[in-house]
């Protein structure tokens, strides 16, 4: 069975965006791989070193990643600091990582472009950072997006490294996990394209959303004056609102109000009012079962420490045979 590492920032709710885009397929995971699923704190210090309420940011993720399918009896779901082990591995990689190298990543760069007052050395050992977390279970796939592949290919390098330079074959090399076909892109509610939380607090659904805030939402969805012509083609931000649509309602719902756009009958208010009673129904269970765990103290301790448990057992194990092959070795 093939182990997967994959991160999760602990920053923002879940929002259909997420939920459509990855975490629905790493619920599928859970059942044919050796899945490894952290809360990232140290890494989202790299952006906000000093979070208002990490703690809490922390608690948040991990009841909504939950409530979402991820099982702690199928997959190791633990958070990132918990595991010393990771900032061991993350200090001999970067003894081994050149600045030029480090310097070129485009999210590096992206970043100093963004917060050129908070360009830290966690911002520019990023890679390393993320290398650690997956080579430290000797992951042989990571899920990653666009945005990502540049680092995966740092990590991949990084392990290359090692194993030339201690002559080991020690740490797999790491493949990018491609959901391909299985990814669904959700649009935004404003037609700006993808759904996300940086494009505007009004373009995302949350899974915990509550209905009276979710109804407005849609409801202040932006549409034109309608269709003039039969079988027109849908302006962009039409478009998104049916791309909706087409995840949240029945076949048929979806085909009545194509069929009324296609005849010039549509009237928005009421294919709104639809959209938002179909994705209250839908967010439905998710939000239930994120009320459900937020009261649930006890449960919540027993995953975490579950996870930590689960996840040192694979991070001692490296780092213990990591450090002999370096030369790190007692003499007592």
């Amino acid at each position: 069975m093939e182990t997967v590492v994959s991160g999760i920032r602990p920053t923002g709710n879940l929002h259909l965006g997420n939920y459509f885009g990855a975490v629905k397929n790493f619920v599928k995971m859970q059942d044919s791989h050796n899945c490894y699923f952290f809360i990232a704190d140290y890494h989202s210090l790299t952006t906000h070193p000093t979070p208002a309420d990490l703690h809490g940011n922390v608690r948040n993720v991990l009841v909504e990643y939950l409530a979402a399918g991820l099982d702690p009896e199928k997959s190791t779901l633990y958070i990132q600091s918990d595991v010393p082990e990771t900032s061991e591995l993350y200090l001999l990689l970067n003894m081994n990582a050149y600045l030029g190298e480090l310097q070129r990543v485009t999210s590096f760069k992206d970043k100093v472009r963004q917060q050129p007052d908070n360009v830290n050395a966690g911002l520019l050992t990023y890679p390393t950072l993320m290398a650690a977390d997956v080579l430290l279970h000797k992951a042989t796939k990571v899920p990653v997006g666009k945005d990502q592949e540049q680092n995966l290919e740092m990590m991949r390098t990084f392990a290359r490294r090692y194993n030339n330079m201690y002559k080991q074959e020690f740490f797999p090399i790491p493949e990018p996990f491609n959901f391909g076909e299985q990814l669904v892109k959700v649009p935004g509610l404003d037609g700006s394209g993808k759904m996300g939380k940086s494009e505007g607090e009004g373009n995302a659904i949350y899974l915990g959303e509550d209905p009276k805030k979710l109804r407005k939402k849609v409801m202040r969805a932006k549409t034109d004056s309608g269709p003039t012509e039969m079988n027109q083609e849908k302006p962009e931000a039409i478009k998104n609102l049916f791309s909706l649509m087409e995840i949240v309602s029945a076949e048929d719902t979806m085909k009545h109000f194509d069929d009324l756009y296609n005849n010039c009958q549509i009237r928005y208010g009421d294919f709104k009012k639809q959209l938002a009673e179909d994705m209250i129904n839908f967010t439905a269970p998710f939000r239930e079962r994120i009320l459900e765990l937020e009261g649930n103290n006890e449960y919540l301790a027993k995953v975490v420490k579950m996870g930590s448990e689960k996840a040192r057992e694979s991070a001692v194990k490296t780092i213990k045979e990591a450090r002999e092959i370096v030369g790190f070795r007692k003499f007592y």
